[in-house]
Order: structure tokens, then sequence, then C-alpha cells
């Protein structure tokens, strides 16, 4: 039963925040306050679970559970509690989880002390979705609160080779794509095509072609009946098959559902430096089987990117120098986007903060308001942290991983409006050390609040022999005892970032000033040739933009003439005449910044995320394929983690079209 005597704040959204808030998340409700209280009630409940007394009021009543020891600084009774162990059926886990949800409830209706914790939580988290200040992922909006209680928006799964453990991968991926998760996987132990298979006395058909079954299961689920599926493929540069993993997405209409990259690492890049071969490595035997020069595989994915946006590239040993648990397992993929790299099994929810809305102050001299921006992480720490209590996890393997590592992934939105409000160029040189700036204070206290947090509920389980273990031989020098052991991940928020009334998602720049976006119905209708429906199509002028102009009494124009300019202009301001430089500045669209300063951007950001960042590096139609090699090359310099360029038209369906 939700909380009825909360107070309800008056919630004012554009027609756009509107439409996308109907067609995503709202089902029972009828308004986006019925949404938020859903939401915050559901995730408030798992401060029961934390009460000493919890089990006293019947937590684990009618619940089969296994109790994990967690490490306090004081011993304590609290436990970590998986739900899932020893349970094979899927249905059989479903009810039993169903019946601690059960017991929350019943605990929140009839213990005093229990329903004042949850409704001062409620109203905390409440009260921040309300102003827009912070919203958790698509998966947590849709389905907390409801029968299908999935939070999480990132999976990765392991692809053993083997036809058992490939039918348990494509499982797990239809099970958690149905209740809207996305899955990444490395194919990079598959035998390569050709090769004998002892068993069978057979031959292997190889990484793609079961890239390809997986890419299938897609096409027949739809997430959670509102998103579409998505899946991140990662082969190494070392692979047998990475001639035709770079080449097959520019090949025309496959694997579509699948953003694909390469793993490569500076042992690689230095040979592309110095013009070297390396060893390709059949991943079964592991006995080299070939060479490949280097710079020949480096200008073969440069080329395929360039003419169709894929493959992408992870740097997996920068990666992996921020994996917080090595002892347990290299880090081989990420999720779909790119900025959460995640173990074998492991699952990760995210949260952003709306960082626009704690900048003060008259448009263009804003100054952030670092108190308040300080109390939202520590309420958005404590959120996502008990969205993993809550959370029903579709496989065991997962639950067990996920509540031992506790990682979080809480980031921003809307840096291009807070540049705005703030008087700074998102591209000029203090755009970029205030990135450094604002972002390393996020990181500080993300990792302050999850060391308070640990100490109320205990630190994650997994942190002996961990990189914040002094005694452990991966101890990187920082010797901390967190709740979660990653905190912090720029995530490209599309759909919550136009939830929250924005036009800058995650940490990009502003697309145009005018534009059509395109929901996933009208790019389906676009695939199949037809017109889209008028509801599924969003046409937005840019509100800081449009504000400035109004006060500037449109630069000497009228509105509509003012609007045709920007229109024949790209659907930018930078070259109207009539706008003056300072503003013209303020405004940079995705393909007014150039390349360098891009990356640049990902590079500040990820200085301070303990995850990845997720960033398209735009460029215009017109960029040369040296720009790409370019791209790369300053990408590793920076100690960015990952890749994607984007050649303006190089996909038949952009969601965004200028």
């Amino acid at each position: 039963m939700k909380n009825m005597t909360l107070e309800k704040k008056a919630i004012v959204i554009t027609e756009n925040q509107s439409k996308v808030i109907k067609d995503k998340y709202l089902k029972d409700e009828k308004t986006v306050e019925e949404l938020f209280e859903r939401v915050s009630h559901n995730i408030a409940l798992s401060e029961i679970v934390f009460h000493p007394n919890s089990e006293k009021w019947g937590l684990l009543e009618n619940v089969k559970a296994r109790i994990i020891e967690t490490n306090y600084d004081e011993p304590r009774s609290n436990k970590t509690i998986l739900f899932h162990d020893g349970i094979g059926e899927v249905s059989d886990r479903e009810k039993n989880f169903s019946n601690f949800l059960d017991n929350l409830n019943k605990i929140y209706e009839n213990e005093a002390e229990a329903k004042d914790l949850v409704d001062t939580r409620q109203t905390e988290f409440y009260n921040m979705m309300a102003d827009f200040d912070f919203l958790p992922n698509s998966p947590t909006l849709m389905n907390a609160g409801r029968d299908l209680q999935q939070l999480s928006a990132c999976y990765v799964l392991p692809v053993p080779d083997s036809m058992e453990g490939i039918a348990k991968a494509l499982t797990a991926q239809s099970l958690i794509q149905k209740s809207g998760g996305g899955t990444g996987f490395s194919f990079e132990r598959l035998r390569p095509k050709g090769d004998k298979v002892k068993k069978t006395n057979g031959i292997a058909s190889g990484a793609l072609s079961f890239m390809q079954l997986f890419d299938k299961m897609t096409d027949v689920i739809k997430q959670g009946g509102t998103r579409r599926g998505a899946n991140m493929g990662i082969l190494p540069y070392w692979h047998p098959e990475i001639k035709e993993f770079i080449t097959m997405k520019a090949k025309g209409k496959t694997m579509e559902n699948f953003n694909v990259s390469v793993a490569i690492d500076s042992k690689f890049m230095k040979a592309v430096e110095t013009n070297s071969t390396y060893d390709i490595i059949n991943p079964h035997s592991k006995k080299a089987v070939g060479t490949e020069n280097a710079k020949e595989i480096f200008n073969m994915m440069v080329e395929s990117a360039w003419a169709s946006g894929d493959p992408g590239i992870i740097f997996m040993d920068e990666i992996n120098m921020g994996n917080p648990t090595p002892a347990i397992s290299n880090i081989e993929s990420t999720n779909p986007c790119g900025e959460q790299p995640l173990l074998p099994w492991e699952a990760c929810n995210l949260g952003s903060i709306n960082l626009s809305n704690f900048v003060t102050g008259e448009i263009t001299r804003g100054e952030l308001n670092y108190a308040k921006l300080e109390k939202t992480i520590e309420t958005a720490i404590r959120f996502l942290d008990n969205v993993i209590e809550i959370n029903n996890y579709p496989l065991v393997e997962i639950e067990q991983i996920v509540k031992q590592n506790r990682k979080i992934g809480l980031g921003i939105m809307g840096w291009a409006e807070t540049m705005v409000k703030m008087g700074i160029p998102y591209d000029s040189h203090q755009g970029i050390k205030k990135a450094e700036e604002i972002m390393g204070f996020i990181n500080k206290k993300a990792m302050e609040y999850s060391c308070e947090l640990a100490k109320e509920r205990g630190i994650f389980p997994n942190w002996k022999d961990s990189i914040y273990d002094s005694n452990s031989k991966y101890y990187k020098g920082n010797s901390v005892k967190p709740r979660n052991a990653s905190r912090t991940t720029i995530a490209p928020t599309g759909t919550i970032a136009i939830a929250a009334g924005l036009q800058g998602s995650g940490i990009e720049p502003f697309f145009a000033i005018a534009y059509t976006r395109y929901n996933a119905k009208a790019l389906d209708a676009l695939k199949n040739g037809k017109a889209p429906e008028r509801k599924d199509t969003f046409f937005e002028v840019n509100s800081l933009f449009k504000e400035i102009a109004k006060k500037n009494y449109f630069f000497g124009l009228d509105e509509k003439t003012l609007l045709e300019k920007v229109e024949k202009n790209h659907k930018a301001i930078r070259g109207v005449d009539e706008i003056p430089k300072n503003i013209q500045d303020l405004f940079p669209t995705a393909h007014d910044v150039s390349i360098e300063n891009h990356i640049k951007i990902q590079g500040a950001f990820q200085k301070h995320i303990d995850n990845a960042v997720s960033k398209t590096i735009n460029m215009p139609t017109n960029a040369k394929i040296e720009d790409v090699e370019n791209c790369y090359m300053l990408a590793h310099k920076l100690g960015c983690k990952g890749l994607t360029v984007y050649r303006d038209g190089c996909k038949s369906q952009q969601v965004l079209n200028i």
C-alpha cells in the first residue's frame, strides 16, 4: 500500500515531458505525481530491511533466503540477504520474492516505527524526483512497485565456448530484456569459424554466427512492453574473426540490435604506432594461429566507424585498471552504451542528477549551489543502494554478485544547460576545466556518502582483496570502506533527460537548437517506409535560447523570422549574424563542437568517474577518415575508457533529425 499521507508537490511539465512520461512510464497511474509516489514508496521500503528489528517483525516469514555475513567496522546483526539461492524455477523465485515484498508491506502497515522510517525516506525520494533534481534509470521508473520489480538497466552476461553455456546466456538475455534491461556480451571465448569440435567431430560456425542468435532473440522480445532491446557485443583485437567483426555492420542492415566494439589495449596501440604485427590467438587452444599488422587492423576499424558508426572501441586495460574487484575476475564487457563496465553476471542500476537545477542566479550569470548538490548526492546514493535490495533479479548468479559488489552508477545530465546558465561556453577551456571541477566534487562526495552508508549498513561483502583492502595485492593506495564497490557513471540519459525537461542528454552538447525527435515507434515506422504518427514525434526549440532571445527582443527580428534563420543554418545559431557572438558561443550544437573538444570533454569527466562515460563524438558529413584516426589516438592519450564516433548521415535512421 502506498503512503497516502505524503504531501504532493505541484509538478509542472511541458507537453514533450508529458508525452515521454506517458509513453514510457505511466500505466496504472494517471499523473506524474502518482508515478513518483509509486517509485519513491517502493524504494523507501528497503529501509525496513536494514532495521535491527526487521526479522523480529517478520521480514523473512515464508521466505527462503541465504544470509551472507556483511563486514562492519563494528560487529552488527544486519546481514546481506540472497532470495534466489537454491531455487531453480523462475516461477518459484518470483513467488519467493513476492512473499518478501508482501512482508515489507505488512511491516509498513503494522509497525509504527517502520512506517515512520519509510515515510521519511519516501518524502526525500519523492521530492528529489518531483523537482526533477534526480531520476533513476528507466527500468526503476517503469517497474518499481509493479509485478516485474526488475529495476536495473545494465547487465553483462558471459558467453562460454559450449552449446550449454550459449543456451544459458540466450535464456538469461531473454529474461533480462523482457523486463527492461540491456545486455552486454564478450564473444572472446568462442572458437573461430572452421575450428574443429571434438565432441561432435564437427566444424565450429564461429563467434559471429552465434552473435546473430543473440540479435534475433532481441527481435522477438519487447522489453517490459515499452523498451527497445539493446545489446553490446565485444570482440578483442586478437580474435581470429576480428576482421569480419569489424566490417559486419558496414554491410547494411545487420545486427541492428547490437552496438559493437573492439576491445583494444595499450599493447595494441603501441603496435599501431610502430607499424608492428601481433599474434592472433585461438581462444579455445590458447595458441597463436597467425599474425596481423596492427596498423592495418586499426585502419579497418577507423574506416568502418567512419562509414557506419560501428565498431566503437573499448580500452580494456584502462577499464581493468579501475576494476574494484580484480580478485574475482577481469572485466570483459560493458553495458550497451558503454558507460558501465561489469563483471560476468553483474548488473548495475543507474541514476542521474539534473545538474542544471542546481544553478542559481540570473541566466548566463549563475553559480552552482554546492550545498544543495551535496545533499542530493547523499540522498541519491541511499536511493540507489536501496534499489539493490528491493530489485527482483532475473537469475541467481546475478543476485549473488550484485549484492556482494553493490555497484551503483550516479551521474549527471543537463551539462549543456548548466554551462549556458553559468555563462560558460560548453567547448571552451573554461568549460572543460569546470567539468573536472564539478565531477571531482560529485565523485568525492559519492565516495564519502557511500562510506557513511557502510557504517550504517555494512561494507560491500567483496571488499576483502579489493582495491580498497590495504592487505590485498590489488590495493591502489586508498584504504576506504565504501558500501558500493563503484559509485559514479555518466549515462546517455536519453529518455530520462526528456522526462526531466532537458535538451542536453548526459554530458552531450545540444544536438540542435530546434529539431524533431523520434521515439522507438516512429523509428520503426521510418524503417518500414511509413510516416510516423504525430504523437511519436517531438518538435523542440531550446528553451534557454528562447528565453534569452525573448529578453533581447529576438535580436531585432520577430520570433518567426529568427527561427527561420536558425532553421536555414542547420538548426544552429553559430553563424546567424543577428545573434551576438557571446550568445552564439553559449549554444554550440554537437556539430559546432570540434572533434578534439568532444574528446577533451569526455576525458575531463573520465578523470573523476569510477566506471565510464557514455558520449558520442559527433562528426559532420564531410569529416575525413583521418579525423576518426585522430579521435582514437587522442582518446587513448587522455585515458578514455571507450569511444563511439558518429558521422552525420552514416545511418539511415537517426533518433534526432536536423
